[in-house]
């Protein structure tokens, strides 16, 4: 049970449902350049291996209608490098390109960059917004993973149980051993149809679209899903004799090494298989996993098993179980601590980013579980200690000729423990204490599906040291970039500016909405607004427009040279909305 110590360090952790790791590094054109001639390969590097779809890149040129381009591939067998042939006799002016990969951890990733042939255009063409991620979707798809996960834990979990603790009813282990297998085939049904939705981005009634599906069972995540199936159903089998008492050690072999495989199909599709010491990672992956399973499943079983149990466990089932989750507790220490150090990078990422923040909180909340677990090992060392009972002396009775006389008849249990003897106090106890380990092991579950939706600290900042998607600048031109808090934890957006010519008169603005990953986002309203405090004038409203994904106008007359102040006011729900400062040189 002091196995809950480490179901903290991370129950889903390995494999984060939100967390992409993929950024982009470069490109060929370069974000903002201008090239003389029209490239013949449009080029893009990223910081891991990643996935192509059939859509990937999207190109739109100057008069904002989409370029025909040829099939995404991966550029001389490099799986960091994706290319993608353009056409010949490509006009002057700016163009968008939206890409969209999925990342070595299953997770897709989108942003955006410009470049310009010959000369930039007046304003940058806009990638739709269909190129984001469906947030029905995501939710769809994040909720099977979260069950997936647990049904996982709850399946190999009652099953170590059974096969390990060997408790004389194994009854009660009927009903997790079901729902655990049958949620774990439902989600992972679930996953699969949605695969092809979430990594393009559509909507769910997309899951009708069979070559997208098709497309989708040939990528490393799909051929998971796939096996998981499989292994199922394999499970199934193994299953069985585990709630009739024959468990030869063959059929414990092959539960085991099923449990095994199970364990792969996740660490071989997600977060353990990107990023540094991959063999590494995905051991210790998998070790995890089965670690929280033994813990998790394991601990679901024995509460069961102690509250429906016809025949009550003896002490030696709840002993062999407190030396699983024991050996479970060092298994999840070892593996845990490397991962966060792997997620974090740095000590100092440890207060300075979401995802330090977030598993400081967690780590936290494990003391609360490591209480509840120490005192259900005491309940069971106490347990498996038989009970002594001192027999009170009573002066024999004698009758009136002298002679002894037959003792009364006395409870059978002495009134020095109540209704109960000490073997069932001590039974009640474990059970409340193993009750209150796992109601305090939900919470801290609930507290980690907050750190599988956060950026790994490393991963962010690999992502800070790529480049951030720039608007294309034009000659003269002021371009600046305003960070602004998205409102939610950890998420920060960008707006890239570009103003044209940033000088006294007429002056025309462009501004482009980032999200927290570098992908184009949309926003209801957004408002700029310039004061020039020294001369009293302002403010003087921008009168931004939305042009279709980027908003513009060419109407911003600036009257006098000096700083302004740029007020930027970007609605971000229909209710919400953040204001940020800029100070802006505008010169004759």
């Amino acid at each position: 049970m002091l196995l809950g110590t480490l179901l903290v360090l991370l129950v889903l952790g390995g494999a984060a449902p939100a967390s992409a790791h993929a950024a982009l590094r470069g490109s060929d054109p370069g974000d903002g350049s201008v090239v003389e001639s029209a490239p013949r390969h449009l080029t893009l590097t990223f910081t891991e291996s990643v996935g192509l779809l059939d859509d990937s890149f999207r190109v739109y040129g100057p008069d904002n209608r989409r370029v025909h381009l040829g099939e995404p591939q991966h550029a001389d067998g490099a799986s960091d490098t994706a290319r993608a042939d353009l056409p010949g006799g490509l006009a002057d002016g700016t163009y968008t390109v939206a890409w969209r990969v999925v990342s070595a951890d299953s997770h897709p990733v989108s942003g955006a960059f410009t470049f310009s042939v010959g000369a930039p255009s007046p304003t940058a063409p806009a990638a739709p917004a269909d190129h984001a991620e469906h947030p029905v979707t995501k939710s769809l798809y994040d909720t099977g993973r979260y069950l997936a996960y647990i049904a996982a834990a709850l399946l190999i979990g009652t099953a170590a149980f059974a096969a390990l603790c060997r408790p004389p009813d194994p009854a009660p282990l009927r009903l997790p051993l079901l729902t655990g297998w049958w949620t774990l085939l439902t989600a992972t049904t679930a996953l699969l149809v949605l695969r092809a939705p979430y990594e393009n981005g559509t909507s769910p009634a997309t899951v009708l679209d069979l070559p997208a599906f098709t497309g989708t069972l040939t990528g490393r995540p799909g051929i998971a899903l796939l096996t998981r199936l499989a292994l199922l159903l394999a499970a199934a089998v193994v299953l069985v004799p585990l709630l009739r008492h024959r468990t030869p050690r063959a059929r414990l072999a092959a539960g085991a090494a099923v449990s095994l495989a199970l364990a792969l199909t996740w660490a071989a599709a997600e977060h353990a298989s990107a990023g540094i010491q991959v063999p590494l990672a995905m051991a210790s992956s998998v070790l995890h996993l089965l670690a929280t399973a033994c813990w998790l499943g394991g601990l679901t079983a024995l509460l069961l098993t102690l509250h429906r149990a016809k025949t009550p466990p003896p002490a030696a089932t709840v002993t062999r179980f407190s030396r699983l989750a024991l050996a479970s507790v060092t298994v999840l220490v070892v593996t845990g601590v490397y991962q966060s150090w792997r997620g974090l990078g740095s000590w100092s990422a440890l207060t300075e980013t979401a995802y330090g923040r977030t598993l400081t909180v967690k780590l936290a909340a494990t003391l609360f579980l490591l209480l509840a677990a120490a005192l259900s090992r005491r309940w069971t060392a106490l347990l498996a200690t038989p009970a002594v009972v001192v027999e009170e002396r009573v002066p024999e009775p004698v009758g009136a000729s002298g002679a002894p006389r037959a003792p009364e008849p006395r409870p059978a249990t002495s009134a020095a423990y109540g209704p109960y003897g000490p073997e069932e106090r001590r039974r009640r106890a474990l059970r409340r204490s193993v009750l209150a380990e796992a109601v305090v092991a939900v919470v801290v579950l609930l507290v980690t599906t907050v750190l599988t939706g956060t950026l790994p600290a490393r991963a962010e900042a690999e992502a800070a040291r790529a480049p951030e998607p720039q608007v294309a600048g034009l000659p003269g031109a002021e371009a600046f970039t305003v960070p602004y808090d998205v409102g939610t934890p950890g998420g920060r957006g960008t707006v890239q500016l570009t103003m044209d010519p940033g000088r006294v008169g007429e002056n025309g603005l462009q501004a482009v909405v980032f999200g927290p990953r570098g992908a184009l986002t949309f926003v209801p309203e957004l408002r700029a607004s310039f004061t020039l405090a020294a001369k009293d004038i302002g403010p003087i409203d921008a009168e931004l427009t939305d042009r279709g994904g980027y908003w513009a106008t060419n109407d911003l007359s600036l009257p006098l040279e000096g700083t302004w102040t740029m007020r930027l006011t970007i609605r971000v729900s229909e209710v919400d909305q953040v204001s940020e400062v800029r100070q802006v040189e505008i010169s004759r």
